[in-house]
């Protein structure tokens, strides 16, 4: 410790010595018996007075330290160090003190999905759950008409976990307000619904049965009976959850919950690149992965799911969408819902998505208005990240005041341009599941062999059901 301490700790008991002396004699001779205290209370005004003295010496003798040793004081108190200049090599171009070590280490880490999704310790998933789950997720009974099933808008066998249209359809077909969110790798999420109101698969999983415009049933209660009515349903329950357990809801979900806890693609070429395959991703998609970064696009997709909503980075689960003004807000209706924001806001608040399997998802935002990848990238670049998009590369010159140095650091950069959209397309598109891009290949060569024959596929496309991605347990 500096020796300026030393003496300003002398002082500092010295004046409170004094101090105390002075008020004890004031209280005790004047004070209090002019205010007729006797006793106890001579003592607590001598107590009461003798803290402010103390607080004043305090101050008085700091304030005297920092005036007469600024440097000794206010430097260690901020944590603040003198900034030292190098001389300039020449009129035109400054330098700048080299960042530390602590600063140049930190940087974004890529990482890959787990090949297991987390799960309650006190709810483990084990086979038989999941396959119990996996048959109420798929049972239409559980609707009010028995015509809805969780399937019939999350496909997970025949599709990338979404229904391909702009906005669910339910029972009576009637039409919701949003986009129905993919179900695959959603156990890696601690918010769910596109609003983020959810808190986990269980949670999320007791609104669409009671959603009059998806599945309608009246209650929870109901839905329960209706599992309850099924014998078959009732014997796997006991097997599962053990004879004594009555099914309600909570069992219900429970089980829906395990099986789609199985519902995950850690088999993407962008896994198999941070794990250590540089082939697995080709050169747009290397770019466009950079870009992704360097733009601050992992701001808001951070992390193994792609999401600052994930298990992985729960302080900033939502995001004001857009965040700058922008000409596609109007063209897609983006505002027409602003999701938490209260009713007629200027700006939406919405949960910050995962990107895995974005490119098998569309149609995108919340609306589901946008059909193109690309045209999805555009969005987010110009309402996000506040960024024009050209069609030549230029340089943008910036200038921003450091007042740790005084002045001006100037840098630039690039503006972004199609070619960057592209590639940053390229690379979300690595990030989809080898088994459901197998599946959509065989649905396409399908669709192909349709319109050509004009008869159903051959061997390949009777097999597409059969060949469908099944759930990792």
């Amino acid at each position: 410790m500096h020796a300026a301490w030393f003496d300003f700790l002398g002082v500092f008991a010295l004046l409170a010595v004094f101090g105390a002396v002075a008020i004890l004699s004031i209280v005790l001779r004047e004070l209090a018996p002019s205010g007729g205290l006797t006793g106890r209370g001579r003592y607590l005004l001598a107590a009461g007075m003798g803290m402010g003295v103390l607080a004043f010496a305090a101050k008085a003798s700091a304030i005297a330290l920092m005036v007469a040793m600024p440097q000794a004081t206010l430097t260690q108190l901020s944590g603040l160090r003198e900034v030292t200049r190098p001389a300039r090599k020449d009129n035109f171009a400054p330098t700048y003190p080299r960042r530390s070590d602590s600063a140049q280490k930190r940087r974004y880490v890529w990482a890959a999905l787990p090949v297991v999704a987390p799960a309650p310790e006190a709810d483990p998933v084990s086979p038989e759950k999941v396959a119990l789950g996996e048959r109420l997720f798929h049972d239409k009974r559980l609707s009010l008409d028995r015509s809805i099933a969780c399937a019939s808008c999350h496909d997970v066998h025949g599709g990338a976990g979404i229904d391909g249209r702009p906005t669910a359809r339910g029972i009576g077909g009637q039409l919701g307000g949003r986009n129905a969110p993919t179900v695959w790798n959603a156990a890696f999420q601690a918010r769910l619904f596109l609003d983020g109101r959810a808190a986990s698969l269980e949670e999320q999983a007791k609104g669409p049965p009671v959603n009059p415009l998806e599945m309608g049933m009246h209650s929870l209660a109901d839905v329960a009976a209706r599992v309850v009515a099924e014998p078959d349903y009732r014997a796997a329950f006991a097997r599962v959850f053990g004879a004594e357990r009555q099914i309600d809801i909570d069992v219900v979900v429970a089980a829906i919950a395990a099986y789609e806890r199985t519902l995950i693609t850690p088999d993407t070429p962008y896994d198999r690149f941070v794990r250590g395959d540089p082939r697995a991703l080709d050169a747009a998609q290397q770019r466009g992965m950079a870009l992704f970064e360097t733009l601050g696009c992992v701001v808001c997709h951070v992390g193994p799911n792609f999401s600052s909503a994930s298990v992985y980075d729960t302080g900033a689960p939502y995001r004001l969408f857009p965040a700058y003004a922008n000409d596609y807000t109007s063209r897609y209706r983006l505002l027409e819902d602003v999701g938490r924001s209260p009713d007629g806001s200027r700006r939406g608040l919405w949960r910050a998505p995962s990107l895995r399997n974005v490119a098998l998802t569309g149609p995108y935002f919340h609306n589901g208005a946008v059909d193109k990848l690309e045209e999805a990238v555009r969005i987010m670049i110009t309402a996000q990240l506040g960024r024009r998009i050209l069609a030549e590369p230029r340089v943008e010159q910036l200038a921003y005041w450091s007042a740790a140095e005084q002045g001006w650091r100037h840098g630039a950069r690039r503006a972004v341009t199609e070619d960057d959209v592209r590639d940053i397309a390229a690379f979300l598109r690595g990030l989809s599941g080898d088994r459901l891009q197998a599946v959509k290949r065989l649905q396409r060569d399908a669709s192909l062999t349709m319109s050509h024959t004009g008869r159903p596929a051959g061997v390949e496309g009777r097999n597409c059901y059969v060949n469908r991605p099944r759930p990792v347990v």
